[in-house]
């Protein structure tokens, strides 16, 4: 019989979050699940009083991020699955963002992933096991208009992903970069801070409307099967796309800076470094 393993997911209440909580739950896990507003989990902490704590976190809270992880340590025991999932969403144009949204904004999607690991890497390696799985974005790559800082503090996190998990494999612990396709998980209604708009910009806003269109997404609760295989891999990958059209598109991307390079290698190998 397999042992329930304990997760402890943040931005656990809507989402993505919602959807793994629920899936942990279902395949006979246990769950801390924190989140800013835990209402939303309330019909889960119902059905599942023994499996689920719950409590709000600000993960934009250093010290309050280490007192929460030893409280989900206190409450099961261990932690086997840290998923960093915690996020917003800044949308503007570069020049319209103030200093305050965008050192919120980091705060939660960047520093809130490095607070969280910062916590929970001393207690894995007493365990001697452990896995962090730090959602990003299938567009933490490269940058794109309007949402240049949810794309820059993606990147900065698969960054750290990357060093994080060269940094304590040797203690049993393993790290994925989870790069998410685009889910229908509310980050652009109820997770989103816009800028004030400036008129300049108008014209490539509307063309990015266009662009993207109103499709919001598949489900989260689609994701799950790939999550959840991940999280139980004894050898897990340090960079996971999730999603198949995603998968296809970064393909694209990467290809296409890629020839951009070739492109210009002359100019490169002018310099000697």
């Amino acid at each position: 019989m397999t042992t329930a393993r304990v997760w402890f997911i943040t931005g656990a209440s809507r989402g993505l979050g919602r959807a793994f909580t629920e899936a942990a739950l279902a395949s006979g896990d246990r769950v801390v699940a924190v989140a800013r507003t835990i209402g939303p989990l309330d019909d889960l902490a119902a059905a599942h009083p023994d499996a689920l704590v719950r409590f709000s976190l600000d993960v934009a809270d250093r010290r309050a991020v280490f007192d929460g992880v030893e409280r989900a340590f206190a409450a099961f025991g261990r932690v086997d699955v840290v998923v960093n999932n915690a996020g917003t969403m800044l949308y503007g144009m570069a020049e319209e963002a103030t200093e305050e949204q965008v050192r919120a904004h980091l705060d939660v999607n960047f520093f809130g992933a490095v607070w969280v690991s910062q916590a929970v890497v001393p207690r894995l390696r007493e365990q001697g096991s452990g896995r962090i799985l730090q959602i990003t974005s299938m567009g933490a790559g490269g940058g794109m208009a309007s949402v240049g800082f949810y794309g820059a503090g993606k990147a900065a996190l698969n960054s750290f992903a990357e060093a994080l998990a060269m940094e304590v494999e040797s203690f049993g612990i393993k790290v994925t970069a989870v790069q998410m396709g685009g889910y229908d998980t509310g980050l652009f209604t109820a997770g989103t801070t816009a800028t004030e708009p400036l008129a300049p910009y108008d014209g490539l806003r509307a063309e990015l409307a266009q662009m993207w269109g109103d499709d919001a997404g598949p489900d989260p609760a689609t994701a799950v099967p790939a999550i959840m295989e991940l999280a139980g891999l004894a050898d897990p990958p340090r960079f996971l796309i999730v999603g198949g059209a995603s998968f296809e598109q970064v393909l694209e991307l990467e290809e296409a800076r890629a020839g951009v390079r070739r492109k210009w290698e002359h100019l490169s190998r002018i310099a000697p470094g």
